[in-house]
């Protein structure tokens, strides 16, 4: 076979360990992922981010790279899945490790009014802002409550903002803190 012909065409080989490799290795990640739970795949902090994008790479990997076997690539999942897991079981029991592993969400407008230096220190800007309120289709700022930057970096929009407002709880600029929920390591 010519040079220009093993670009498209290297034999059945590999084509072979290609097909059985990704079946199996699929299979695995499905089985794998539904024994772990919905939170695997979750985008709600980085560490959970940084657990998917690694995961597709580790399975694009093994797809097509010959000199990874699907024995590295199962192992990779599972140490991948398992911090993961070790990870969120942590900080979901321990508030002080919640504090540095997952940002705090930041309050952006507050009664109509934009809270600029939380914008400042979140590098979001007012049309950022006012294209979260206009997506909840509310149509004038003096009518928010609040808009709050996620740690999942999503934006709520609250219409307004009740007595206790307690889902805001969290949220520093209104007084909250991480430790407003703590219930594990006091």
């Amino acid at each position: 076979m010519d040079h220009v012909g093993q670009i498209f065409f290297q034999g059945w080989a590999p084509l072979l360990r290609t097909a059985i490799g990704t079946t199996v290795t699929y299979v695995a990640l499905v089985v794998l992922l539904r024994i772990a739970g919905p939170r695997t795949l979750a985008k709600w902090y980085a560490f959970d981010l940084i657990v998917t994008v690694a995961l597709g790479s580790t399975f694009a990997n093994s797809v097509l790279s010959g000199s990874i076997s699907v024995a590295q690539s199962l192992v990779g999942f599972v140490i991948l899945i398992g911090l993961q897991f070790i990870i969120a079981f942590l900080v979901a029991h321990w508030s002080s490790l919640r504090v540095v592993v997952n940002p705090q969400p930041a309050l952006l407008l507050h009664d109509g009014q934009f809270v600029h230096d939380a914008m400042r220190r979140q590098r979001v800007a007012e049309a950022d802002v006012r294209a979260a309120i206009r997506h909840q289709g509310i149509d004038r700022i003096e009518d928010v409550g609040a808009v709050v930057l996620e740690a999942d970096g999503t934006f709520s929009v609250i219409k307004e903002l009740g007595p206790g407002a307690s889902a805001l709880a969290d949220v520093p600029e209104l007084g909250g803190s991480n430790s407003a929920n703590r219930s594990d390591d006091e």
